[in-house]
């Protein structure tokens, strides 16, 4: 500000010094005055021409900066200039932070909806999305209340009951293919709210697996526990011949046979969901493995019938399939004594093991026995799932054969395939991949 006092006291000065100069002595009074108020005037139509400039600088959109100069205009520009920078700035990061929060949001493994204070959509990620059957663009602005209509989900959204969560059914919900949601609804901000949605469909089947598995673990120990405690009893009560008592002992021994191959099955399950996953670098020869299982099905055939299993084994010589041999021993011989369980003594099972297109290796298993139902062959690697419970008791099946045998295809990257037709039998195969097979010409 002193600075242009200081200007407009030396452009006075300047315009009455002129005028002292050139104008007559009788009119130098008059003369003077007349200098000192053009130099005001001109100073101020200046100084005018400036602040028009600032003013029309700040009406654009956006500003860009002009050169003023210096003085107080110049000085008001660059302070505003910078603050405009500044502003600008700010808005910059206020957007970056808001587009990588979002950016968060939609990375997130669950749903996220924004509500306003109305109920009206905001926002929602491509999670919430697909758990809700929700379009982003369509279905923006519109009410969430209005196009999610399950009834428990509608009580729990009028009660507002911020905090606590509901389970309802996802989109794409079936009775045979089951997708439910835990949804949650939180206030934040204004009257705003956040509702979170998750899939726990896993975890409900999880849930349910576990207290079957307990409830099938305990059903199969307590039957055979029961015949147990009975012959006991009646052991320790009774006199009994010496024909009957050998009777009851050869019962109590088949039980407790019973219970300890459950036990070792349960075991063996357990073993191979804890260790580690097989090498590709340890060999196993393919006929020793079948000379095991042929012998463990001749002994099963005798237990259970007795009888003879007419079994032909087509298998290509000298094959050898990478993995741990006690698992491969185990997933064969459970799918060629559960053919003998199934199959009738005239009838013959087929057994086969050869090489496939590429390089890869097929073990199949086929029997003739009554089959299975299409509706039972994804569920027949389930622990405990049993197609006609009382005939695998009967033939002595724990139920966790198979389950077993899908444990040691994963573990070995092989393939389980099973195929059946009603009243013809049953074709179970596993598929090694190319990488677990060789043959003894390779080496």
């Amino acid at each position: 500000m002193a600075a242009r006092i200081v200007w407009l006291l030396v452009l006075q000065v300047l315009a009455v010094g002129l005028a002292w100069i050139f104008m007559p002595l009788q009119d130098r009074s008059w003369a003077l005055l007349c200098a000192a108020l053009g130099a005001t005037y001109l100073w101020l139509a200046f100084d005018v021409v400036r602040s028009g400039r600032l003013l029309a600088w700040l009406k654009a959109a956006p500003p860009s900066p002009i050169p003023l100069g210096s003085g107080l205009w110049a000085e008001v520009q660059d302070r505003v200039w910078r603050a405009l920078r500044q502003r600008d700035r700010a808005l910059a990061d206020s957007e970056q932070r808001l587009k990588d929060f979002l950016a968060a949001l939609q990375a997130s493994p669950n749903g996220v909806v924004l509500l306003n204070p109305q109920g009206q959509i905001e926002w929602l990620n491509d999670m919430a999305g697909q758990h809700f059957g929700l379009d982003r663009e369509r279905d923006l602005m519109q009410h969430f209340a209005n196009l999610v209509r399950d009834p428990a989900f509608a009580r729990y959204y009028a009660q507002n009951v911020v905090g606590d969560g509901v389970l309802m059914p996802g989109k794409g919900h079936t009775p045979t293919h089951p997708v439910r949601l835990s949804v949650q609804m939180h206030e934040y901000g204004e009257g705003r709210r956040l509702l979170l949605s998750r899939d726990v469909t896993a975890l409900e089947q999880a849930e349910a697996m576990r207290r079957d598995f307990v409830a099938n673990v305990s059903h199969e120990i307590r039957t055979p526990l029961t015949v147990l405690s009975g012959f006991i009893e009646t052991l320790q009560s009774l006199v009994l011949q010496e024909g009957e008592r050998a009777r009851y002992l050869g019962l109590m021994a088949e039980q407790a046979q019973r219970m300890q191959s459950l036990v070792s099955d349960l075991l063996t399950l357990s073993r191979l969901e804890g260790s580690p996953l097989p090498l590709s670098n340890e060999w196993v020869g393919v006929d020793a493995l079948l000379a095991q299982c042929l012998r463990d099905a001749n002994t099963l055939a005798e237990l259970v019938g007795p009888r003879e299993q007419p079994i032909a084994v087509d298998a290509e010589p000298g094959l050898e399939l990478a993995g741990v041999q006690s698992e491969l021993q185990s997933a064969m011989t459970n799918l060629l004594t559960n053919a003998v369980r199934y199959t009738p003594s005239d009838k013959e099972i087929q057994v086969h093991l050869r090489r496939l297109e590429d390089g890869g290796a097929e073990f199949c298993v086929r029997d003739r026995g009554v089959g299975i139902a299409q509706e039972h062959l994804s569920r027949l690697t389930e622990r405990f799932y049993r197609v006609d419970r009382s005939r695998s008791r009967d033939t002595g099946g724990t139920g966790l054969g198979l389950a077993i045998v899908k444990h040691v295809v994963q573990r070995h990257g092989a393939e389980l395939r099973i195929t059946s037709t009603w009243g013809q039998g049953s074709a179970f195969a596993i598929r090694f991949p190319a990488s677990r097979v060789r043959t003894i010409e390779q080496l």
